[in-house]
């Protein structure tokens, strides 16, 4: 077999793109500008001289309706001004009675517990000289046939040593033939003679017809006017 030539077949042709320009975009359209708000005005206050009166109708309601009240009050207050000063003097009379008698009722409060404190202080007082007298009076009963001798015996002006009192006695033996000892009670006492303390001295021998000074002093402190006392003395 002959070959045959093979054939040529044309080439397709070729596709020529044009190249075709982008189509531009419109522009933006502007955004108008915003419009500015009006600026608040200013707030009034109290304080500003010069902020402009400010009318509020129901304060000024409210003062009429006061001053009609006033007024009523005032017309009835005159129609019973009587009955009104009545009350009121009954009552001032009530408060003064009150006032009165409270301070009366503190008055005598006041006055008997004083009392009652003076008297408990009293008492105490007087138990306390009431023992000392007792144990004075219990040292001379210690003395067997022993001899009054008040009469030997002198008192001194009272003075205060260390808050107690103190007073100097003078003895004076007047037996001419022997010599004796002494036990002396002395009590303290005040202007009306009541008795704030006692105690008792004892004095050692004292020769025939010669004379000795020793001091009685109060066991307690004593002030204001005391006086001493000789209570008993005895010589044996």
């Amino acid at each position: 077999m002959d070959r045959q030539p093979p054939r040529r077949t044309a080439a397709p042709p070729r596709r020529t793109v044009t190249a075709t320009a982008a189509t531009p975009r419109p522009a933006a359209t502007p955004r108008p500008a915003a419009t500015p708000r009006p600026a608040a005005p200013p707030r009034v206050t109290a304080g500003d001289p010069q902020a402009p009166a400010v009318h509020r109708p129901g304060r000024a309601l409210a003062a009429v309706v006061g001053d009609a009240l006033l007024g009523a009050d005032a017309l009835a207050g005159c129609s019973s001004d009587s009955t009104a000063g009545s009350a009121i003097s009954s009552a001032a009379g009530q408060v003064g009675s009150g006032i009165a008698g409270a301070a009366s009722a503190a008055a005598s409060a006041a006055s008997s517990a004083l009392a009652s404190a003076a008297g408990g202080l009293s008492s105490q007082l007087a138990s306390a000289a009431s023992s000392a007298q007792a144990a004075a009076s219990s040292v001379l009963a210690e003395v067997k046939g022993g001899l009054d001798a008040k009469a030997d015996v002198a008192v001194g002006a009272v003075a205060f040593v260390d808050g107690k009192a103190e007073v100097p006695l003078t003895v004076t033996n007047h037996d001419q033939q022997k010599s004796n000892r002494y036990v002396i009670q002395v009590n303290f006492t005040d202007d009306s003679g009541n008795v704030l303390d006692a105690t008792a001295v004892t004095v050692q021998d004292v020769e025939a017809g010669k004379s000795t000074e020793v001091k009685a002093r109060s066991n307690r402190d004593l002030s204001g006017s005391v006086k001493a006392v000789v209570a008993n003395a005895l010589s044996y």
